[in-house]
């Protein structure tokens, strides 16, 4: 199932489907068939402009980013932490050592805030190498050179390093969390990510209060033309489509109890 993913979405992601849609236009020409090529000609010009010059991703990422919003107040009895994996370049770190942060990079900081804030919490980061390859380091395995460069003891830490997907970081957290006893625990994770993550944990009976960061919208975007910025466009946009598709299918597969946790 992890391979299959992730080369659907090789396939999936929106530049790919116009590439994809060009290619097939360009067969139909060739062999004749004018009119269904013209088709898929527009087809492709559609999506593309709709990925570069139009708000239609940013607007799609802010509805998740805006699923869970952040508690207006921190607890004070915070037991534990759970950091998803997703902030390291692992193949960087893997060849050069180091610490080298991804966008995703708040999902560190702010467990570090609040390490600060809350000394006797524990930090349980859950991330393993999501390559299909497998061959680089573990993210969670990673993080303790980060955290310990800002003063935190790797005792602090509850390194979980065999997760590939956001399904395998809640069943492996699951049961790390029942072996060291923790509850109470904070959930951080990029905010556009919460939903999925929310609807894992619940299914897997787990209570974590959420803890968004890492907006990538402002939160007032509205649907429009925008022609500024093409590439952050199409970035944005193969987020939202990436996340959108991700909700859809752990809906269908039974692993989440909604499609759109809330």
């Amino acid at each position: 199932m992890f391979l299959l993913s992730k080369l659907f979405w090789v396939f999936a992601q929106p530049l790919s489907i116009a590439f994809l849609l060009a290619a097939f236009a360009t067969f139909l020409v060739f062999v004749g068939w004018r009119r269904l090529g013209g088709l898929a000609a527009f087809l492709t010009a559609l999506v593309l402009f709709l990925t570069l010059f139009t708000t239609t991703g940013t607007v799609a990422l802010q509805v998740l980013e805006d699923r869970f919003p952040k508690p207006s107040q921190q607890s004070q009895a915070v037991s534990c932490m759970i950091v998803l994996g997703g902030v390291l370049e692992n193949e960087v770190t893997t060849v050069r050592g180091g610490i080298e942060l991804n966008q995703a990079a708040d999902r560190f900081v702010e467990a570090l805030r609040l390490a600060r804030n809350h000394p006797q919490a524990r930090i349980l980061i859950s991330g393993g190498d999501g390559s299909i390859s497998g061959t680089y380091e573990g993210e969670a395995q990673a993080s303790e050179r980060f955290f310990s460069a800002f003063g935190i003891p790797a005792d602090r830490l509850v390194k979980e390093n065999a997760s590939r997907t956001t399904y395998e970081n809640t069943v492996n957290t699951a049961g790390l969390l029942k072996a060291q006893g923790l509850d109470n625990c904070l959930l951080i994770t990029s905010a556009f990510h919460m939903p999925r993550s929310m609807g894992l944990f619940r299914a897997a009976g787990i209570t974590v209060t959420p803890w968004p960061v890492d907006y990538r919208t402002s939160g007032i975007v509205r649907l429009s033309l925008d022609f500024t910025q093409p590439a952050l466009n199409a970035q944005l946009a193969t987020t939202a489509a990436r996340e959108w598709m991700s909700l859809t299918a752990y809906y269908l597969t039974g692993r989440i109890g909604g499609i759109f946790p809330g």
